[in-house]
């Protein structure tokens, strides 16, 4: 999920199975880009794809997952990926900042979906004890929502030791780290499998005034622009995806499951019914899947400006554009 470092090289994708469907010619070719391996995080894309969405919408679309060393930003950046699915808000913010021409066409989930964790019985009891720890994190955008936290607390990068997370929580669990990043529907449920969760403390974006919308769908801005009958079409094909797998959970797992029978049910139920819980949070409920809270947006963006994790001021209406969201009727946007 969010586990993914610096592109490395664009050869690991081939590691990873693709879904695609053989369409007719007159389907116009695409790639939907994940931001991790298949899991119901992203269970709508996958029941969309399986029960032929995106093809009644004129698509031919191919589901390439990501990986540890796949940035998807760059990937739909460069072309090799038509749309993506990336880190979130503070990753789009990153990117634009490095001048990649990428564009948030939609916005999975509208609160922050991961939190920093901690022993309950240990040291680390406020973000200023923080200071001289030991910190793993995803450098692909909750490295930027830490750095604002712990910045707004009053430290700065070098009161602490901040490292790349890998995939695997055992060294918080083995005590070779002091705080390990978890996402509510993945990696928290399995630090409350092997831990339990009396033993686990919390330190919520949101409890410091701060929500940090993710998993956010991004587009290149030539695709955008050129192609917008596509990018609509993504979208719609998507939240049809979405609102059924969120009302019928047992579709949604059963399309992951299709695709990587090897998973745990039982923690695929429980991420997709957390995910669900993220995707119709705030104006979402009201407004429909994907939506792009423009307030929300700004103040994440104006938190790491104030903070410096971002250095120049990034032109929001350039960098997200919901005019695609708009022009689909909030009756086929709403879960």
């Amino acid at each position: 999920m969010h586990r993914r470092h610096l592109l490395a090289t664009l050869g690991t994708a081939a590691a990873f199975p693709a879904i695609r469907r053989a369409g007719a010619q007159t389907l116009t070719r695409a790639t939907l880009r994940l931001k991790w391996l298949a899991q119901t995080q992203f269970a709508g894309f996958y029941l969309a794809l399986s029960r032929g969405y995106y093809r009644e919408a004129g698509i031919d679309l191919t589901i390439n997952p990501g990986g540890p060393n796949l940035l998807t930003e760059n990937l739909v950046a460069s072309g090799a990926d038509t749309f993506g699915l990336s880190g979130g808000t503070d990753s789009v913010f990153a990117a634009r900042e490095k001048n990649l021409p990428i564009v948030c066409v939609g916005v999975a989930h509208q609160q922050t979906p991961f939190v920093f964790v901690t022993r309950a019985n240990g040291p680390i009891r406020a973000l200023t004890d923080f200071r001289g720890r030991t910190v793993t994190t995803w450098f692909t955008g909750a490295n930027y929502v830490l750095l604002g936290m712990l910045a707004q607390a009053g430290l700065r990068q070098g009161d602490f030791t901040m490292q790349p997370q890998q995939v695997s929580v055992t060294p918080f669990v083995d005590g070779q780290i002091d705080v390990v990043t978890a996402t509510r529907y993945n990696e928290f449920y399995t630090l409350m499998t092997r831990m339990g969760r009396e033993n686990l403390r919390t330190f919520v974006p949101e409890d410091f005034g701060v929500t940090f919308p993710r998993d956010t769908v991004i587009t290149s801005e030539q695709t955008a622009r050129d192609k917008p009958e596509l990018v609509q079409g993504f979208l719609r094909a998507s939240m049809r995806g979405w609102r059924e797998a969120l009302r019928d959970p047992k579709a949604g797992v059963d399309a992951v499951m299709a695709v990587a029978p090897t998973l745990n049910r039982p923690h695929q139920e429980f991420m997709l019914e957390e995910a669900g819980k993220l995707m119709v949070a705030g104006q979402a409920a009201q407004q429909g899947l994907f939506w792009i809270d423009r307030d929300a947006v700004k103040s994440a963006h104006d938190f790491l400006l104030r903070y410096e994790v971002i250095k120049q001021p990034v032109d929001l209406a350039a960098a997200y554009d919901r005019r695609f969201l708009d022009a689909i009727p909030v009756a086929d946007r709403v879960a």
